[in-house]
């Protein structure tokens, strides 16, 4: 009886596998589990590793090696690796991430039996940036034991999760598939965090297990802050939530979906322009109702035609000259 299936997805991990394949066999445990590793056809070294990992663990370790790139940024990759979990429960990692201690499945099991009623857990987890870009620090610092559907949405993103944090039950999972949508979100982890909650708590272990790495510096992070795909796959990410929350958080969701607006304005393909950055300030101003200093602002920087402001600007120096002639 397979207690855990540990799924693994991987892209072009080559410099990262080795080490969290090693961390997840080093896991002490009273029950068995089998690792599952999807592999979203990398173009580096990495299935070789994988083979060769394999080839000496043939029963613990079984491959997914996909034909070709599943696309979706992994999401199709990891709800192809939950398909074929035989474990009771799921534990989820990227490929780049690893684990810090021996028991970390141990520990989550043992929540999840004692707590039928849970949904999933989670654990605490450090970030490393690999460029550097940023000293390491932890996921969160909260110290809540169990978390629902209310403590996931916020009027900005809430992301104290980290995916080689999660066990969640298999059977719950099948039984219960995410919603179509889902899979058209570049985030996998919001919306099926989310998506658990509604079917239970959401347990916490305070304890820092594993790793997850980031690089700041790289073309991901600057194309999630800066790119229009990216903001509107959010908008559209966050409205789907809305309606399947059934409105009930229709005021926090409606400020949060209003920050990508405001992102918008400062996007690589509308920071320059006027009429498209006219469009999503208005959105910005009707949705977030922001403080009358703000709202100011956006008006001032996005609203106001340029020319008039350089009129206005004309008018208003010269105005201040005659006055301070006339003074002296």
């Amino acid at each position: 009886m397979i207690k855990v299936s540990v799924c693994v997805v991987t892209y072009n991990h080559e410099k990262f596998v080795a080490k969290m394949l090693d961390s997840i066999l080093m896991q002490q445990t009273t029950f068995d589990f089998e690792i599952i590793v999807g592999d979203d056809f990398s173009k580096d070294n990495t299935r070789a590793i994988l083979t060769e990992y394999q080839q000496r663990f043939p029963d613990k370790i079984r491959l997914l090696l996909h034909p070709k790139n599943m696309g979706q940024n992994g999401k199709f990759n990891a709800l192809a690796t939950f398909a074929a979990a035989k474990g009771e429960y799921i534990a989820q990692f990227d490929g780049d991430d690893y684990l810090l201690v021996p028991d970390k499945l141990q520990k989550q099991v043992e929540m999840m039996d004692a707590n039928p009623h849970y949904s999933a857990s989670f654990h605490n987890a450090r970030v490393i940036y690999d460029d550097n870009a940023a000293p390491p620090h932890l996921v969160n610092w909260i110290s809540k034991k169990e978390f629902t559907v209310d403590d996931l949405i916020g009027e900005d993103e809430l992301c104290f999760i980290a995916t080689s944090s999660l066990m969640f039950r298999t059977e719950d999972f099948a039984k219960n598939p995410d919603p179509e949508w889902t899979n058209l979100s570049t985030s996998g982890d919001i919306p099926r965090n989310i998506m658990l909650a509604t079917r239970g708590p959401i347990g916490y272990i305070d304890e820092v297990m594993s790793v997850y790495r980031k690089q700041r510096g790289g073309a991901s992070f600057a194309d999630n802050h800066y790119g229009k795909d990216f903001l509107f796959n959010r908008i559209e990410m966050y409205s789907n939530i809305d309606k399947e929350l059934k409105y009930k958080y229709h005021d926090r969701l409606t400020k949060n979906i209003a920050t990508y607006y405001y992102k918008m304005l400062f996007s690589r393909e509308y920071g320059d322009t006027y009429w498209p950055r006219v469009k999503y300030a208005v959105k910005y101003l009707s949705m977030a109702e922001p403080s009358p200093e703000r709202k100011k602002e956006v008006i001032r920087d996005f609203i106001i035609p340029p020319f008039f402001m350089k009129v206005y600007s004309f008018f208003a120096l010269n105005l201040y000259n005659l006055k301070s002639k006339l003074s002296g």
